[in-house]
């Protein structure tokens, strides 16, 4: 055997050479037979009728939950203030009995002022359980935030932009604040002019 021979012998083949043999050792997958196909067909029909019906379920829990959200929604805002009612219905008897007592020709004016403090007391622990509070600012500095000022006193007997009267009592509910205190606020006494 020549070098030549020999050395052609050692060189691997080309790729190429390599894809056409493996390309015509792989047989083709033998055709399935009706009976085959026939079950495949089945089976995969079954499959869609099971999603079908799993997409269905899922659609009417969708359907159910958002119903449910809505009916929880329009009972929160059709209750939602029933306990603050029931906290307020005592106040609303007493209210009634008060004015009843002093529709009597013989009403005791103590008894009639002792019942309107315990009623205005009842009111008061009804509204604090509801998380409002009141705000009386007199004497404080004055908050735009907290505050309204109605109008404005020369005092120099207070700091400037002082409250020294409250027209009408604040109110926040949970911190926020739902209406701001009228008040009368202080400002400094004009300086008089020099005299020539």
């Amino acid at each position: 055997m020549s070098e030549q021979e020999s050395g052609k012998q050692d060189i691997p083949a080309a790729p190429e050479a390599e894809a056409t043999e493996t390309q015509t050792d792989v047989e083709p997958a033998a055709p399935l037979s009706a009976e085959e196909l026939n079950t495949r067909l089945v089976q995969a029909e079954d499959k869609i009728a099971q999603q079908q019906d799993q997409l269905l379920r899922s659609q009417a829990e969708t359907e159910n939950l958002k119903r449910r959200h809505t009916q929880a929604l329009e009972k929160a805002h059709k209750f939602g203030t029933e306990k603050i009612v029931s906290d307020l219905l005592g106040v609303w008897d007493s209210l009634e009995l008060g004015l009843q007592a002093a529709q009597d020709e013989q009403a005791d004016l103590a008894k009639l002022r002792e019942g309107t403090e315990l009623t205005l007391k009842m009111l008061t622990d009804a509204m604090q359980k509801q998380g409002v509070e009141q705000h009386d600012p007199q004497g404080d500095p004055f908050d735009p935030e907290l505050h309204q000022a109605m109008s404005m006193q020369p005092r120099n007997d207070v700091a400037p932009d002082t409250v020294i009267q409250v027209v009408q009592k604040g109110y926040s509910l949970n911190g926020r604040l739902v209406r701001p205190a009228m008040v009368m606020v202080s400002q400094a006494m004009p300086e008089s002019a020099p005299a020539e």
